[in-house]
Parts: structure tokens; sequence; C-alpha cells
């Protein structure tokens, strides 16, 4: 069964209501947790789960969606998921490994003060954020990422998730 972006943040906040940064998350982040799960199942072999989050818009996956949506959704049904818990620990523990090194994770505060100083000074670059497009962009730096690549990943998400993921 599919599931709108919104609705599985929205489910994920109801699993873990205590999860700081599922409490700040938006839908347009929604993105690269997905690629994530994209890239789990294509490392164990199996099919692609993140194909079950769609756009609440089209009731479709992303407009860059890789495959057979259909045989997709088919093999996902297929699968018993039960099994993979241990796999997605080590997967996850590999990935955060894989971290460079450069990535400075920031505090609420000190992210927002950095992205203003971004965003003032490259105000034609960012006219068309929205509110929940700066909340990623926050979201992100505090992550470790800096301004402009923040929002290189927003900008690539709202192109290929669409405004309202």
């Amino acid at each position: 069964m599919t599931i709108t972006y919104v609705d599985l943040l929205t489910l994920a906040r109801s699993l873990h209501p205590k999860d700081d940064v599922l409490g700040r998350a938006v839908p347009i982040g929604i993105g690269p947790k997905l690629q994530f799960v994209e890239s789990f199942c294509a490392m164990h072999g199996y099919p692609n789960l993140a194909c079950l989050a769609v756009s609440r818009e089209t009731m479709r996956p992303a407009s860059g969606y890789q495959g057979d949506w259909e045989a997709d959704r088919r093999a996902v049904a297929d699968v018993d998921w039960s099994v993979t818990d241990a796999q997605l620990a080590t997967y996850l523990e590999a990935m955060r490994a894989k971290v460079p090194p450069r990535f400075k994770p920031r505090k609420e505060r000190p992210a927002d003060v950095a992205w203003y100083a971004y965003f003032c000074s490259h105000r034609a670059a960012c006219e068309k954020l929205t509110a929940e497009d700066k909340q990623e962009i926050i979201n992100q730096m505090m992550a470790g990422l800096d301004p402009e690549t923040a929002l290189g990943r927003v900008l690539a998400a709202k192109q290929e998730f669409g405004d309202a993921a």
C-alpha cells in the first residue's frame, strides 16, 4: 500500500514521538531518507521499498523514480521484511562511518544564524524558498552540512520531489 510523503512523516513521528530530528523534519526532507532506503534495498537484493512513498498530488513516486513502479510495488509486497532489522542496523553503522570528517554538526540556533548570514549574502538564490525549505536547510546544517550544500540539496529535492512533497 502506498503512503504519501506527508503521511509517512506523520507516521514516523507517531512511532517515535520523542525523536527531535523527526519533530523538526519537513516533507521536502523525505527525499534523502528515501534514497537511503533505496540504497539499503539495492545493497541487500531487496525490491525498492521506497517505491511505496508517493506525492500527494500525483499519488506516484517522484518524477526521477527509476524502474517499473507497478512491478516494484508487487515485489515489495512479496518480501518478508521482518528479517531486515539486523541488516539495517549494520548498514546504518556503515553509512555513518562514511560521513566525511569535515561535517560540522550544529545546534539549532547557531545553524539558524549561519543560514541567515548565508541568506543575506545570497538573496537571489534563495528568493523562492518557503518556510519549510528553510527548516530543512537548518535541519541539514544541524546534521553538519554547510549552508551552500544544504541549499543545493533542498533545491534538488524540490526539483525531484516537487514543492508539495
